[in-house]
C-alpha cells in the first residue's frame, strides 16, 4: 500500500465525486405548490437495475460562435460548463421544474423535478448530482424515474468549433415504463426535452444550431428481475397524489391547519 499523500489531480479527482449515500436525503427548501415526491428516502437506480431494453442516446448541438453573456468574449468548453450548472434549470423546456440549491450544481446534490409526465400528467421525481468537474457533470435516477440510468452533460472543442452533449445511458425502470416507450410516447418526450434544452443553451450564449440525435441500443434483452420496480413507479404515485389533493385539503381543515 502506497503511503504518499494524494496528489493534486487526485485530489480533484476525488472532489468531483459524490460521496456514497444509501438513501437520498431532500434538503432544499421547496416552494409552495411543488410536490416533494419519489425522492426522499429513495436509491438510486443504474442501467442494470432497469426493467426495459438499455439504450444510449446522445444529444449534440454545434454551437455556431458561442459568446459569453457577461463579457462578450468566444465561449469555450469550461465557459459552456460553468453557464450549464449555474443555470441549469433555466434551460429546461417550460412546464418542467428542477428544484435545485441557489449556487450551481455541485457533487452530492439531490435535486426534486416536476416534470410533464406521459399524457400530460404530473410526474415527481429527482436525481442525485453524481459527478461535476469543469469539463462534465453527470446525474442518476432514484427508484421510480421512468429510466434507469445515468446521464451526463459535456462540451468540447473539436476542429475549431464547439459542441454541447447530452448523453443518456438508460433503460425503462418498470414494464409500464417500457410500454410508453414502445408506443413511442416517452422516447419521443426524451428527445424533444434534450433537444429543446440543448437549443436554449445555445442561445444563453447567443449561438444557433442543429441537434443531432444518435440512439443505439446496447442491450434487446428485459430485465425480468426488475419488473418489481413498478411498485416505486412515480408517475403512479405522482396521479395518486394529484388525485387526493382535494381529500388533503378537506382533512387539513377540519385540523385546523
Amino acid at each position: 500500500m502506497s503511503t504518499n499523500p494524494p496528489s493534486d489531480r487526485q485530489k480533484s479527482s476525488e472532489q468531483a465525486w459524490a460521496k456514497p449515500s444509501d438513501r437520498l436525503n431532500v434538503e432544499a427548501n421547496m416552494p409552495a405548490g411543488s410536490m416533494n415526491l419519489n425522492v426522499q428516502g429513495r436509491q438510486l437506480t443504474n442501467p442494470l437495475q432497469g426493467f426495459g431494453q438499455m439504450w444510449q442516446k446522445t444529444y449534440r448541438i454545434k454551437l455556431n460562435a458561442p459568446r459569453v453573456p457577461a463579457t462578450g468574449k468566444a465561449a469555450n468548453p469550461k465557459d459552456i460548463i460553468t453557464g450549464w450548472k449555474t443555470n441549469f434549470a433555466k434551460f429546461w423546456p417550460r412546464g418542467n421544474n428542477f428544484y435545485a440549491p441557489l449556487t450551481e450544481i455541485t457533487p452530492g446534490d439531490v435535486v426534486v423535478l416536476n416534470l410533464k409526465g406521459p399524457g400530460g400528467m404530473p410526474l415527481a421525481t429527482g436525481i442525485r448530482v453524481i459527478y461535476v468537474d469543469d469539463e462534465q457533470f453527470s446525474f442518476m435516477n432514484p427508484e421510480g424515474h421512468m429510466f434507469a440510468g445515468m446521464i451526463t452533460f459535456s462540451s468540447e472543442e473539436a476542429d475549431g468549433d464547439v459542441y454541447a452533449q447530452v448523453q443518456a445511458l438508460i433503460r425503462a425502470s418498470d414494464p409500464m415504463y417500457e410500454a410508453f416507450f414502445k408506443l413511442g410516447i416517452i422516447g419521443k418526450m426524451e428527445d424533444e426535452f434534450w433537444g429543446a434544452t440543448l437549443q436554449n443553451l445555445a442561445a444563453y450564449y447567443n449561438a444557433s444550431g442543429k441537434v443531432e440525435l444518435k440512439s443505439q441500443c446496447v442491450d434487446p434483452r428485459w430485465n425480468w428481475s426488475s419488473a418489481k420496480n413498478i411498485w416505486h413507479n412515480a408517475a403512479m404515485w405522482s396521479g395518486i397524489y394529484t388525485m387526493t389533493t382535494p381529500l388533503r385539503w378537506i382533512g387539513n381543515k377540519v385540523r385546523g391547519r
